[in-house]
């Protein structure tokens, strides 16, 4: 029987630029007829897995999602004394596994592979033993590059949480354990600008007295509510059965969805928001996301206490027409004093964190 782990988080931000679209201005979502401000579930996943706390508690056993693993392949062959020539003919090989190499004649990239792949460390290892033994002139059968590298489960917790696709081994796809939301904000938003200008300190007005540039930058703020789902059976599958790993892993993508938002504008804004509501679920009852709380816009002065009761109000609702089965779940509430975040921690990981 599969167990679903539940997340869903209320976090005020205030005036930010945290996620931008292709013209520069905050990414937006309409619902229910409402302009609200979003978050992507991309921009969410790369924080959180890049962030000092997911690094710290899960260092080696994180992934790389890059085109430039050859750079890396290269290297390890150059400092075992392999000629140049040499080195990138062997890599061109070896990167093929993770996808179509790049143009050779393109000198600064023809280590690169044409897209980007997600490498455990235990394939990057694989790869560079494949490497050593093309080096040295071994006798490897092309064919086999992909069963000699590639895993279908490992230790790389990233991998294993929000999966990839490798376009040519599909063999070696992972299916994703967690599945992660847009946050949106609970209410109304409307995307202000922001004119600024950056003085010229060595401009002393006599012949332009004015700014050295000036500009637009689009910000805005808002409770946001986000929703992500785990399926622990499925993370255990990835992680090759290690039951203690998924239960780290959990830990610290808890941790960091409370605690990490991306950083688009930080150094501009200084948005470090956390988490002020947090209901965690856990049971084999089908997931079901409690977005539809703020289908009606939230209008009320306080809209982080009157998002939570719109949430909590739902959630009974669900309760009473579907029931509950085996669902079970815990809360942390920054207004009532209700919980903490190690209890959430707890809680999802049955205290094997």
């Amino acid at each position: 029987m599969t167990t679903f782990l539940q997340l869903h988080l209320l976090t005020f931000v205030p005036p930010a630029n945290l996620n931008r679209d292709d013209t520069g201005a905050p990414k937006t979502a309409i619902v229910g007829g409402e302009p609200r401000l979003r978050l992507s579930s991309q921009s969410l996943k790369r924080a959180w897995r890049t962030s000092t706390v997911f690094e710290t508690a899960m260092a080696g056993h994180l992934g790389s999602r890059t085109r430039r693993f050859g750079e890396e392949v290269q290297k390890h062959l150059l400092d075992q004394g392999i000629a140049a020539e040499k080195a990138q003919e062997v890599t061109r090989k070896v990167i093929t596994v993770f996808g179509k190499a790049e143009d050779e004649k393109d000198e600064k990239k023809a280590l690169y592979t044409r897209q980007l792949a997600f490498i455990s460390p235990e394939e990057k290892q694989a790869a560079f033993q494949l490497a050593d033994k093309l080096a040295a002139g071994e006798a490897v059968d092309e064919k086999k590059f992909p069963q000699d590298v590639l895993k279908r489960a490992d230790t790389a917790v990233d991998i294993a949480m929000f999966g990839r696709m490798l376009a040519d081994n599909p063999d070696f796809n992972r299916e994703a354990a967690v599945q992660v939301a847009h946050a949106i904000t609970t209410h109304r938003v409307v995307v202000e600008d922001d004119y600024y200008t950056a003085v010229d300190d060595l401009n002393r007005g006599e012949e332009d007295a004015g700014a050295g540039f000036v500009g637009n930058a689009g910000y805005g703020s808002g409770v946001f509510y986000l929703y992500l789902c785990i399926d622990k059976n499925q993370l255990v599958k990835n992680l090759g059965g290690d039951e203690a790993l998924a239960a780290s892993a959990v830990a610290a993508l808890t941790e960091a969805a409370a605690k990490v938002l991306p950083g688009g504008k930080q150094n501009s804004f200084a948005a470090h928001g956390r988490a002020a509501f947090i209901l965690a679920e856990k049971g084999s009852e089908q997931p079901r996301t409690l977005a539809g709380a703020f289908a009606r816009p939230v209008k009320a002065e306080d809209a982080l206490q009157a998002s939570v009761t719109a949430l909590l109000d739902l959630r009974g609702k669900f309760a009473k027409a579907y029931g509950e089965g085996d669902m079970t779940h815990a809360i942390m509430d920054f207004e009532t004093g209700q919980g903490s975040l190690a209890e959430i921690i707890a809680f999802v990981t049955d205290g094997k964190a």
